[in-house]
């Protein structure tokens, strides 16, 4: 009878003990979840937020359950700010980190002839070039090493539209082609990116857009399982592309959608 090779067991692989992970968007919502899941992981986490008075608050509550946690400012839509952050997070790391996993996001529903040129000026720079930039600045030192798993965070929006969305999808459609082009490009250095594509999930940030009535019911209705996420079941998927157990995985896009949006 051939043996189990022990090393390859499901609690190792899903294991990041020594690990050190990047979440942007950490102070709340699924970044929060993201953070948490990573710490329970045994991994390292560097919290990157706008929201310094959450964050600071956050990395407090997180750090009573165990683990180590540290915060850095970080604004996505400023430039400065994202390159102060990865400095900052190689040098309290000593190199680059393990994990990058972006979430941090940001949305305005409305109409589309209602959007301005700042709104998308706004959205863009949160939801693709900050995260393309912040990316950028820390690859070469994860091809140096030849390791690395990078996860964005994307949206069902950007694979199937969204009515009163319609830049905010064309920003996560962006982010969807950015993650599976890179995939191709650093797989020779052995860096795995995937994209996991959210639902309607019970954030601050979709109550704040579609507060309860009858638009959400709407929506409720054409999920299968007639309910919002629950942000720690889509940081579940986020984490798993950053272990072991995702090393054949890559330029990979997955939705956690509740059935909302089926892909053959």
């Amino acid at each position: 009878m051939q043996s189990v090779d022990s090393s390859i067991s499901w609690e190792n692989v899903t294991r990041l003990d020594g690990k050190t992970v990047v979440v942007t968007g950490f102070a709340s919502g699924i970044g929060l979840a993201v953070a948490s899941q990573f710490l329970s992981a045994g991994a390292r986490v560097i919290g990157g937020d706008i929201n310094e008075a959450k964050a600071v608050e956050t990395v407090e509550s997180l750090r009573k359950q165990g683990g180590v946690i540290d915060y850095l400012p970080l604004d996505l839509g400023n430039g400065t700010s994202v390159d102060r952050f990865v400095d900052d997070a190689m040098a309290l790391i000593g190199g680059a980190p393990d994990v990058i996993a972006n979430v941090a996001g940001l949305d305005r529903a409305m109409p589309f002839l209602e959007n301005t040129p700042d709104l998308w000026d706004l959205l863009v720079r949160v939801n693709y070039v900050g995260p393309v930039r912040m990316i950028h600045r820390f690859l070469p030192a994860m091809i140096e090493r030849r390791s690395g798993k990078i996860v964005t965070v994307a949206s069902d929006a950007g694979r199937v539209g969204s009515t009163g969305e319609t830049f905010y999808a064309g920003c996560k459609g962006a982010i969807i082609a950015f993650t599976k082009s890179l995939a191709r490009e650093v797989a020779r250095a052995n860096i795995n990116c995937n994209c996991v594509a959210p639902g309607l999930t019970n954030t601050p940030l979709f109550n704040a857009i579609i507060p309860e009535g009858k638009l959400r019911d709407s929506l409720l209705r054409a999920v299968p399982f007639k309910r919002l996420a629950e942000p720690v079941e889509v940081a579940n998927m986020i984490v798993y592309f950053g272990t072991p157990a995702a090393n054949f995985m890559t330029g990979q896009v997955v939705s956690v959608s509740g059935g909302l949006t089926m892909h053959g």
